[in-house]
């Protein structure tokens, strides 16, 4: 088993490699030190959660219609022709692996003087839970913790585990609002530096997330910037990224999987993932000038450096890198960049859907287009640029010339979530069919349709045969996560 160890401050974590150890191994992890405290794992655990989202999901921004695999390289079956196994695109393994360290942190703090670790904690399980369910669908979750009393755990339904995890959600603010005086987590909390009030706005927002997407009838906080993540607070990591390829990898996650190593070389995945045409095309057709300009990068041998090209997915005759566009300026910053766990923009898209149908009360057309203006800032643009853009008479840009509300809402999402929110796009489109992707055109891809899931890994049908056997045989191309259309 090939692995890398994150070392901070002081806490050693599960990395990410493609690691194949069946979570229950990692239930103990032999890694952590057996003496902690909840400064330590705090720090370490919420680092490999941002790490694990901003650097595993690639594949999804391909079928997503954001990225293409480059010109360069030979087809990879697994990606352009749907091949894959189960033994790709895994993070069964590496989110037990940091549950179990947000599990460990509910269990170090339960002293009521630590009572705001836990409320994190408590958020963190339901933000990595997620995760497993919109990839694998039903998963151990009740009897994941018990290895002391269940080596085989059962697996739960996705959407009891969603309707569980906003009831968790409602306990860590609960926690956090009965707490007030409890030991602050400070710098320890690489997210909001110990901001509880912060918290709970990603608190909501996540809960929001759950409520939308698995058509949950929660009872949520009323709509505004006052209860969620706003053009003020997104919820982003930054323990102190420096440019350094040391142990561990000290550069922010995207830019040290998509950007450039210490010296300024371009990293594999910078050289492979370019920018994908059907998403370009979009962004082209609705004078979109400035965000693909920030999405993807001038071409190498254009000597104006403004132009973009795409690759459509799956072409075998695509143009190589010098002809093609890679990851843009607006993503790729800077080593030191924010780890993003969930933007301000999709924030305010969460929203303006839950108004649309009712869940929450507010102004969806104003939510909509903060959801713009969030996107536009969030790439270095100005809120002016947005304005701009979302004034033309364009379906699907200005909020009164598009007759499909949802549609419209669902599109702007999938553009701001281009780059750091893979996992994201892609659910939606499999929630709502919204953007209408196309499927590679390799002729050699197989079945129909996008794929609507990925398999359960290897070590699952190893180490846990009879629970994962009773989940049947997956098809990725029929078997549905709950929430899917």
């Amino acid at each position: 088993m090939k692995k890398y160890f994150y070392i901070m401050v002081g806490l050693v974590t599960i990395g990410l490699s493609g690691c194949k150890k069946d979570f229950l191994e990692l239930s103990v992890n032999p890694n952590t030190p057996s003496v902690t405290t909840p400064q330590f794992t705090l720090a370490g655990a919420l680092k490999v959660a941002s790490d694990i989202v901003n650097i595993n999901y690639p594949h999804y921004g391909v079928w997503a219609g954001q990225l293409s695999p480059s010109g360069n390289y030979v087809p990879s079956p697994q990606l352009q022709q749907y091949q894959f196994t189960t033994d790709n695109y895994q993070v069964f393994a590496p989110l037990y692996a940091n549950l179990t360290n947000f599990n460990t942190l509910e269990t170090i703090s339960a002293d009521a003087s630590f009572a705001k670790f836990r409320a994190i904690a408590k958020i963190m399980k339901a933000y990595d839970f997620e995760q497993l369910v919109d990839n694998y669908n039903n998963v151990p979750y009740t009897e994941a913790f018990n290895s002391s009393k269940t080596l085989f755990p059962k697996y739960d339904k996705g959407a009891d585990i969603y309707a569980d995890l906003i009831k968790q959600i409602d306990a860590a603010i609960a926690l956090i609002d009965g707490n007030a005086s409890a030991t602050s987590p400070d710098i320890s909390d690489i997210v909001f530096k110990g901001d509880m009030a912060k918290w709970k706005l990603f608190a909501n927002t996540l809960k929001l997330r759950l409520a939308v997407r698995g058509k949950l009838t929660a009872t949520l906080p009323a709509s505004g910037d006052a209860n969620y993540l706003n053009a003020s607070v997104k919820a982003a990591t930054q323990p102190g990224y420096t440019n350094s390829d040391a142990v561990g990898g000290q550069q922010s996650p995207f830019w040290r999987s998509f950007g450039f190593d210490q010296n300024g070389n371009p990293t594999g995945n910078n050289a492979y993932y370019r920018a994908n045409a059907y998403e370009l095309g979009i962004l082209t057709a609705t004078n979109d000038t400035l965000r693909a300009r920030a999405f993807y990068a001038a071409i190498a041998n254009d000597p104006k450096k403004i132009k973009r090209v795409g690759i459509i997915f799956g072409d075998d005759s695509a143009v190589p890198n010098a002809g093609t566009s890679a990851i843009g300026p607006g993503l790729l910053k800077s080593a030191t960049q924010d780890g993003i766990l969930m933007s301000s923009a999709e924030s305010y898209f969460l929203q303006a859907e839950a108004v649309l149908n009712g869940t929450i009360t507010g102004n969806a057309q104003a939510l909509y287009e903060s959801g713009i203006r969030a996107s536009f800032v969030a790439l270095g643009l100005s809120a002016d640029d947005a304005v701009t853009y979302y004034s033309q008479p364009i379906a699907n840009v200005s909020w009164a010339a598009s007759t499909n509300k949802l549609q419209a809402i669902i599109t702007q999402k999938w553009i701001s979530l281009t780059g750091y929110g893979s996992l994201e796009a892609y659910n939606e489109i499999r929630r709502t069919g919204y953007p209408a992707v196309p499927r590679s055109i390799d002729s050699k891809a197989i079945g129909t349709g996008l794929p609507t899931r990925v398999f359960y890994p290897t070590s699952e049908y190893q180490q846990n045969a009879d629970n994962v056997g009773k989940e049947g045989t997956i098809d990725p191309f029929k078997s549905k996560i709950f929430w899917a259309k």
